[in-house]
């Protein structure tokens, strides 16, 4: 039976606290008024913007005023949205990556593999934030529906009404999917389904313990498939809902798929970095080289099928250039060059600089440098999925970002280890378990 260390324990309460002060400080920094933005852009251009408005309202020129309140307004809401938005990618961030490790895991099951049954405690340990991470994840989806934030600006008021300021033809169109009553029920679903078929695998993973067949184990595999085709179609809805639906004028065929393979590839490196931290402290004695070589492999190969997914969405709509679609990537380029070619820098040439090598492939101090480097690497890629949409050029890495990554991290450290001892970690009498432990090559 795994121990959660003392130390291990403590280090995930000081990021949880680092992290609640953090995202508190960024809440109460937040602009409150009209006013404290008018202070922040005239501090901005050294008091150089705010003369010109007040020449411009001197002349009683009323076009220029509208259009210079409208902007501050605008801004007002982008400033405000920060630590909303900082709070929102890191959380998404975590629960998507217990989400990847928990289609993985499923996939393992209805394959069939006979190489993985030693790491499934493992993977069952990552999963185990599914639930948390869903339930705060709600939340934050409420309070959006709720006009807390300005998350989504197809929930603005009167944006579906004719007549209205904010009246958008274009939203309106989509009103009959994106509304908010229809949205937050579709969450329900995905997010109730996942955590399921997480509780119903877990617990028949225990019962074929101490099971004398393995109707446990069968009933694994039905529940499995099953679950992969409500993941496969529940997971393309939830990254328009989720995700593209933060830029609510664009969207791409291609999007699902790509979410998909940014978490998947996540939630794989997870359950590698875990299995080395549990083998180097003298756990998960089965498992050996080829098993983390396996891994490796998985963290390699889905992060090329990233690339090839990030360049097919960027390298149609770039050469179409059609303006709708094609100021998606305009504004990521122009306002956010450094993450968005960051991402692709650290989510391909850095795996392929250090993991596509066979050896590297079993070298535990590489592969934990390149699964931090994926790790964060996809974090800024959900940063760069969400933040134009909801802070456009207002952004920075700063004290809200930093402190949600440090909250959502030491909070899955947390889940993660204790739920690692709650059972032994080798599945006694699951049908492969014997091939598992001789695998080898």
């Amino acid at each position: 039976m795994y121990t959660f260390s003392s130390k291990l324990k403590t280090f995930s309460f000081v990021l949880m606290l680092v992290g609640v002060l953090g995202i508190g400080y960024g809440f109460l920094t937040a602009p409150k008024t009209i006013q404290d933005v008018e202070t922040i852009l005239a501090s901005e251009s050294h008091g150089h913007e705010g003369a010109h408005n007040a020449h411009a309202v001197e002349k009683h020129d009323a076009k220029a005023e509208a259009a210079h309140k409208e902007h501050v307004e605008h801004v007002f809401h982008q400033l405000q949205n920060k630590p909303w938005a900082a709070l929102y990618v890191a959380c998404i961030f975590f629960m998507l990556i217990a989400m990847g490790a928990l289609a993985f895991y499923a996939i393992q099951q209805v394959a069939q593999a006979g190489w993985s049954p030693v790491l499934f405690r493992v993977m069952q340990g990552v999963t185990s934030y599914v639930l948390p991470g869903s339930i705060i994840f709600f939340f934050i989806l409420v309070l959006s529906g709720l006009h807390f934030n300005h998350l989504f600006s197809w929930m603005a008021e009167g944006i579906t009404t004719k007549g209205s300021a904010n009246y958008d033809h274009m939203i309106a169109g989509k009103a009959g999917y994106l509304n908010f009553p229809f949205w937050i029920i579709r969450a329900a679903i995905f997010l109730g389904g996942w955590n399921l078929y997480r509780h119903l695998s877990r617990k028949n993973c225990l019962a074929q313990d101490e099971a004398t067949d393995n109707s446990f184990y069968k009933k694994n595999f039905k529940i499995s498939a099953a679950f992969l085709v409500f993941f496969i179609v529940s997971e393309s809805i939830m990254s328009w809902d989720w995700i593209m639906s933060v830029d609510a004028h664009w969207f791409s065929t291609l999007f699902g798929w790509y979410v998909f393979a940014s978490f998947f590839v996540s939630g794989i490196t997870v359950i590698q970095l875990v299995t080395i931290y549990l083998k180097t402290k003298g756990y998960l004695e089965n498992v050996n080289s080829s098993h983390i070589h396996d891994l490796s492999k998985f963290m390699f190969g889905i992060s090329v099928f990233w690339t090839y997914l990030w360049f097919s969405q960027f390298m149609l709509i770039w050469y179409a250039n059609i303006p709708e679609e094609v100021t998606y990537f305009v504004t990521r380029i122009n306002d956010y060059g450094i993450t968005f070619w960051g991402a692709f820098v650290m989510n391909f040439i850095f795996p392929i600089l250090l993991l596509i090598n066979t050896d590297f492939k079993r070298i535990f101090w590489i592969i934990v440098m390149a699964g931090t480097i994926i790790l964060f690497g996809h974090y800024i890629d959900f940063f760069n999925m969400i933040m134009p949409g909801t802070v456009g050029d207002q952004w920075f890495i700063g004290i809200p970002e930093i402190a949600a990554v440090l909250f959502f991290l030491g909070l899955f450290i947390f889940v993660v280890f204790s739920a690692l001892t709650k059972a032994p970690l080798v599945p006694k009498r699951n049908p492969f378990i014997e091939e598992s432990k001789h695998f080898h090559y």
